[in-house]
């Protein structure tokens, strides 16, 4: 039996690999260990199944859903499907319930996180586990509420704790900051001297998967499910309909065909070859993920859960003993997932685990002397950002996904199933499940095997890294370059990367700093970066204070607000939605009168049925072009040109095209955004200077607000708007892109006797919510009504045209607002990032959805909707006659609530009236 501090000198003792020309990766092929050593009292692994023997129950012959994998996630959707009425659904497991990763899954649920989302899925899972599935059957599903401890070692870790603390007051969650001393007191043989401080979470605890998920199944068989055992899909049979839609139609297996409408891939790190039977990439990998399990230490009976995050460890209490376990900087690829490998474990790797043991001893001395009773070195899959793969396939309707949770299956499974089920029978989620939703990958990325690879290492190995706010990925850099990429390069843009885009963030006056492929942080004998520009400002950005760089984005900002800037857009999505039905088809998708003349620009929101907000953009009515092109398509029919988002284009494309599929509108939508960039030149001077370039008159009365036109610069066609995102005068030129280089140069030459400065999406973020403009998916998400937003300007409610959500919303307007949107300000000089509670007369009314500093009016903003903790209406009245703090890492600052915009509420800078 060998002790920790034996394990820890005998993994040192080996020879790192040597350094060669490629990316060597600790891959394995290794077979499974030959007994059980996970440190449950009891697996579903005695109850399995001879090879060869057939499912546990006959095969229907058809079903409303099957879900296929019996792990947490297909556990957790099947019994909430039953819950929720849908009791013709098949659970199929090709082994036994858990045999997967379920099975030797540490168990940990941590109650805080630092979103709002996950700490509502979490509670879920967590009433679910601990409360309504013991009164549902009477069984205990081996919930123990042990508390959870996060260990700070310095200043800005206990920040980040203090962050998710304020949160956990808005939802009621009990946390306590502990000094050292409180600490030791609470966990005797914890080692504090290095301590900064700790966050204590007295009701966060851990699962037993085979408990967890046999009582899931039960309660869901109570309520008509049908749980089916040793059954391995072998396909899946997709057609195609009238439309050329492809759908889904039934599951394969050996023991017979089940025909549905709806498959749900709960398969984990094989999720991968289900969705190859239907055509579907599922972008996640393979990893192998690790613990230890100790010996009995006295004392440690009753102790909290531990998160050393600058240790990358943790500490799950295990009866008289501990889990030990971690996310290290090298981990190892599972290349070739085996088929069958049900309750199978690798053998450990000392070499790349023994990182986790000098933190783990150095936080629990009594470790260095107590022995190892087993390893546990399981498969686990994770993705490009550390977050799940959920909802339904874009290349197949009806084929959903509820896999690729990186480790955190149990602890959001109860949230994450019950949301699934919701979003297979409504078609969308309760809850904003964005960050989650298969559809944020653009369809370029989900095949795209290095860039899955590089972004999973990535977010693996800082999954215990600190949340900063302006942290930017190193790996998958440089997938996708706008024309302008080059150009604004060497005028010093630092870029961030949105989805495969590179797009420019702010202008550094020191020179280039390009990101560079990515070094795996040294792993897998990969040599590291030594002068890394890129990098070094990056690390300089990880700070919950105002940024070292805040001066040269307020020099952007205010050069745009006295003169002009340059933007470039060129990620953007840009889209057409033309054919005979498309006037149909824009009527319902579009919250907004699209109705308007041609050469008409018109701001508008797209909504799910319950009202909720899956979009804002720019709609633009136009005429067929004479000769096909990107800029100006031929059609037939009516035709309109879409602005969107580029880092939800792939969600605005998702839902429009399912929008169309449904109603079977007779239109088409087109895709040209990577034909096409995006300029915007905005600020008071802007008129004079594109006067000298366009070859359009630019005053009011014949370029007036809210209009476009197509025009020419330096001999380019472009298609110019007079629009703004910054609340300033100004156009946005798109252009073909063989002529962005052109058409940008020709503006910043006549710009620079007026100041003319590049500016970046730092400058957009605070100029935008300066002048109270809304961010999709910050302060305006899926769960967001227009009327709770301060949007109903963008409903079309005053005429009788009918739109998708039209109900709901009249709905909420004729019973009452009962959570709104409010900007603050504040008058002390600190920065906030969104999480920070709002209190109104002492109470909490709700948290911060964004926030940024205001460069013109010289303070903090923050948007966040509020409620009425006695559960009236939120009238504007409500909002103006409260108190406000809003509290950021536990100090309550006082806020002042605005009804309208704090800069230039009557809206005349954008009409160009100074």
């Amino acid at each position: 039996m060998a002790n920790l501090r034996c394990a820890l000198r005998i993994a040192s003792s080996f020879q790192a690999p040597s350094s060669k020309c490629c990316v060597q990766f600790f891959s394995s092929g290794a077979g499974q260990t030959t007994e059980k050593n996970v440190p449950y009292e009891k697996t579903l692994k005695e109850e399995s199944s001879p090879r060869g023997q057939g499912p546990t129950k006959p095969l229907p012959a058809s079903a409303d859903v099957v879900v296929v994998g019996g792990g947490s996630l297909g556990c957790q959707t099947v019994y909430h499907l039953a819950k929720m009425g849908v009791t013709n659904v098949i659970l199929l497991e090709r082994d036994r319930l858990t045999s997967g990763t379920t099975w030797h899954t540490a168990g940990l649920l941590w109650q805080l996180r630092p979103s709002d989302v996950e700490v509502e899925l979490l509670a879920h899972t967590r009433n679910v586990v601990s409360r309504d599935l013991e009164q549902e059957t009477g069984l205990h599903t081996g919930w123990i509420q042990n508390g959870g401890l996060f260990i700070a070692s310095n200043k800005q870790r206990l920040d980040e704790y203090k962050r998710l603390m304020s949160l956990g007051k808005v939802y009621g969650i009990e946390s306590y900051v502990l000094s050292p001393a409180e600490t030791k007191d609470l966990y005797p043989l914890m080692n504090v001297d290095d301590l900064y401080g700790t966050l204590y979470v007295p009701k966060d605890g851990t699962m037993d998967p085979a408990g967890t998920c046999t009582t899931l199944t039960r309660a869901a068989s109570a309520l008509g499910a049908l749980v089916i055992e040793n059954c391995p899909v072998t396909g899946i049979e997709v057609k195609t309909d009238d439309l050329g839609v492809r759908r889904v139609a039934a599951v394969v297996t050996n023991a017979g065909t089940i025909e549905t409408p709806c498959v749900v891939n709960c398969a984990g790190v094989w999720s991968q070859a289900l969705g190859k039977m239907a055509g579907v990439n599922v972008p996640l990998v393979a990893m192998h993920h690790a613990y230890v399990v100790t010996e009995r230490i006295e004392g440690i009976q009753n102790m909290p859960n531990v998160r050393d995050h600058d240790a990358s460890v943790y500490l799950r209490l295990q009866g008289d003993a501990l889990s030990v376990g971690g996310y290290e900087s090298n981990p190892i690829f599972w290349e070739e997932v085996q088929d069958k490998f049900a309750f199978g474990l690798f053998d450990l790797d000392w070499d790349v685990f023994m990182q986790h043991i000098e933190g783990a001893i150095n936080r629990v001395p009594v470790l260095e002397k107590t022995g190892i009773k087993s390893t546990v070195c399981g498969p686990e899959s994770f993705t490009a950002d550390h977050k799940p793969l959920m909802g339904e396939a874009p290349e197949v309707r009806g084929f959903f996904l509820g896999c690729g949770f990186n480790s955190a299956g149990m602890m959001l499974g109860g949230g994450c199933g019950k949301e699934l089920a919701y979003w297979i029978i409504h078609g969308r989620p309760e809850k904003d499940m964005y960050s989650y939703d298969i559809r944020r990958f653009h369809h370029n990325l989900t095949g795209n095997n290095r860039w899955i690879r590089e972004r999973s290492h990535e977010s693996y190995a800082k999954n215990y890294s600190i949340v900063f706010p302006y942290d930017e990925p190193l790996a998958g850099r440089n997938v996708r370059k706008d024309p302008l990429y080059e150009e604004l390069l060497q005028q010093g843009c630092v870029f961030q990367e949105r989805h495969g885009w590179e797009r420019p963030g702010w202008f550094n006056p020191k020179g280039e700093a390009p990101a560079l492929d990515y070094d795996y942080y040294g792993a897998y004998g990969q040599q590291s970066h030594e002068d890394y520009p890129y990098n070094t400002l990056l690390s300089a950005e990880y700070t919950f204070d105002f940024p070292p760089h805040h001066k040269t984005i307020r020099n952007e900002c205010l050069t745009c607000r006295n003169a002009l800037a340059v933007f470039d857009m060129s990620y953007f999505g840009k889209f057409y939605l033309v054919g005979p039905e498309a006037r149909t088809a824009a009527d319902w998708l579009f919250t907004a009168d699209i109705r308007k003349p041609n050469g008409t620009t018109i701001y508008t929101c797209m909504l799910n049925k319950r009202g909720g907000v899956e979009s804002d953009l720019t709609v633009s009515p136009i005429v067929p072009g004479a000769q096909d092109s990107a800029l100006a398509p031929a059609f037939e029919g009516d035709g309109y040109y879409l602005a969107v988002g580029g880092a939800v284009a792939q969600h605005n494309w998702s839902h429009i095209t399912t929008v169309l599929q449904d109603k079977k509108f007779q239109c088409q939508l087109m895709d040209r955004s990577e034909e096409l960039g995006m300029i915007s030149i905005q600020g008071p001077s802007s008129r004079e200077v594109l006067q000298d370039v366009l070859d359009t008159d630019l005053g009011d009365g014949a370029f007036p607000f809210s209009t476009h036109k197509l025009v020419k610069v330096a001999g380019c066609m472009v298609r110019a708007m007079r629009l703004s995102f910054v609340g300033e005068m100004g156009w946005e030129l798109h252009v073909p892109k063989k002529d962005c280089v052109t058409v940008y140069r020709a503006v910043m030459k006549a710009g620079a006797k007026h100041g003319i400065m590049n500016a970046g999406y730092r400058a957009i973020d605070s100029l935008s919510i300066e002048k109270g403009y809304r961010h999709w998916h910050a302060d305006l998400r899926p769960d967001d009504s227009p009327l709770e937003a301060g949007l109903a300007f963008t409903c079309k409610l005053k005429s009788d045209i009918p739109f998708l959500g039209r109900e709901a919303i009249e709905a909420q307007k004729a019973s009452g607002i009962f959570r709104r949107l409010v900007c603050f300000t504040i008058d002390e000089k600190v920065p906030m990032f969104g999480l920070e509670a709002i209190w109104r007369n002492g109470k909490v009314v709700g948290h911060i959805r964004r926030a940024d500093f205001g460069h013109a009016i010289n303070k903090t903003i923050a948007y966040g909707y509020i409620r009425d903790p006695d559960g009236g209406p939120v009238t504007p009245d409500f909002v103006k006659s409260g108190k406000y703090m809003l509290e950021r890492m536990g100090v309550a600052y006082q806020a002042k609530a605005h009804t309208r915009s704090p800069f230039d509420p009557d809206n005349k800078r954008v009409k160009g009236i100074y």
